[in-house]
């Protein structure tokens, strides 16, 4: 059993779908008479829990995006009436919205299939650069890292420069964080005169939170000689899908019931067809069911030589919508409205490109006077609304942005 991290992996179809029909049954059930937001859509459309036990029975719910999500916690804080009043969480995540995310109690489990399959074991020593603060990414990547053996390094946000002493110091094994940071350290080692391949000990990384380009993959890969892999998932629902070593699309998570269906619909589609990724988390105490995480992708049902029986996704083909996630944080129309505020006399249009396997933030701004102060004020702003750096400022002429421009471009090239 070592190739797995548990036999849930290699469970026939029929065991899984018995399984998360009856956790979805109880789910249902549960938040019928815990949620009051889940019994008010129930009622909305004359349903009882009973009607509820399947995945195609999903349907008749609707989806939730993250836009809802949000305006839901605003009118009902802190979780938008989806848990008991009386519910207990030991701990409380945000992201950006904000929405606050109740840690959903599953640390023997979350995000540790994702790095079983990647090949993190105990002797391994990894560097986990997601943020540890408020968000649920550090600590939650610490824990799966911990259930599988490996020794976590909370190297967090850590500049480049500490990231590549704590590799050489602590001969770490194994990386954790978005792509272009891998990239941005072993530049920096490189620039300090390290070999990467003969004086580090990196053979593994597990990326989260970003795309994994084709050809950054290969340098990786080819040049230094890392493993790579990739895991998916959502704050709002937790780890989603994981590549295994075949690295020939994204295993589903025994944990969540995940739908690819129509935009526009809300229905499933045919297996194969691109549609929205639509996740419902199995759990007792967060009752999001249905959360449309804006991605699209498609549904890979052939079986995979690993041995791991769950379907795959296809990798994440675009997204719907105008949310935009850049470097590992969702950007959203409510959060550029919310910057606008601040700057009702200076239109802007977000730029957002790929400079050497980076995300790279232009603002074009209708700028007057006083335009150094002016760029300097709205990086703070953007950054403290956002969470997302600006790059950089350029000025657009006057009457250039009309009202009815997009308010974010995203033109990056993901080959």
């Amino acid at each position: 059993m070592s190739d797995y991290y548990d036999a849930g992996e290699i469970r026939s179809a029929t065991d899984r779908e018995e399984d998360h029909n009856n956790r979805l049954s109880a789910m249902i059930r549960r938040g019928y008479e815990q949620s009051r937001r889940v019994r008010e859509t129930m009622d909305t459309r004359d349903l009882h829990p009973s009607d509820i036990s399947t995945l195609s029975d999903l349907e008749r719910l609707p989806i939730v995006s993250r836009e809802q999500l949000i305006a839901w916690e605003g009118e009902d804080p802190p979780f938008g009436g989806l848990s008991a009043v009386d519910m207990k969480a030991d701990r409380i995540f945000t992201s950006p919205g904000p929405v606050y995310e109740p840690h959903l109690g599953e640390a023997d489990r979350l995000w540790a299939r994702g790095y079983h399959a990647a090949g993190f074991r105990d002797g391994d020593t990894v560097i986990n650069t997601f943020s540890y603060h408020m968000v649920a990414a550090g600590l939650t990547f610490h824990e799966g890292l911990r259930a599988v053996g490996a020794t976590v390094v909370p190297s967090g946000t850590a500049s480049t420069e500490q990231q590549v002493q704590l590799i050489k110091d602590l001969v770490v094994t194994g990386y954790t964080g978005t792509p272009s940071f891998l990239k941005a350290i072993i530049d920096k080692a490189e620039a300090t005169g390290y070999d990467v391949t003969g004086d580090l000990h990196l053979k593994r990384a597990s990326f989260v939170a970003e795309p994994l380009a084709p050809s950054l993959r290969r340098v990786f890969e080819e040049d230094y000689l890392i493993d790579t892999y990739q895991m998916y998932g959502a704050t709002e629902v937790g780890d989603i899908a994981y590549e295994c070593r075949e690295k020939q699309g994204w295993h589903l998570g025994e944990e969540v019931i995940v739908e690819i269906v129509d935009p526009e619909t809300g229905r499933n589609v045919e297996a194969g067809t691109l549609g929205e990724v639509v996740v419902t988390r199995l759990n007792d105490r967060f009752f999001l069911f249905r959360f449309g995480t804006g991605d699209l992708s498609r549904l890979i049902t052939d079986e995979c030589p690993c041995g791991r029986t769950a379907f795959r996704l296809d990798g994440i083909a675009g997204r719907i919508g105008d949310a935009v996630k850049v470097r590992g944080m969702f950007i959203a129309t409510s959060q550029l409205k919310k910057v606008r505020e601040y700057f009702t006399d200076h239109p802007f249009q977000i730029i957002v490109t790929r400079e050497s396997h980076r995300d790279h933030v232009t603002a074009r701004i209708e700028m007057h006077d006083d335009s150094e102060d002016l760029i300097r004020r709205f990086k703070g702003v953007f950054r403290d609304i956002c969470t997302v750096a600006v790059d950089t400022c350029e000025p657009a002429a006057r009457g250039s942005l009309s009202d009815d421009a997009p308010p974010m471009v995203d033109e990056r090239d993901w080959q």
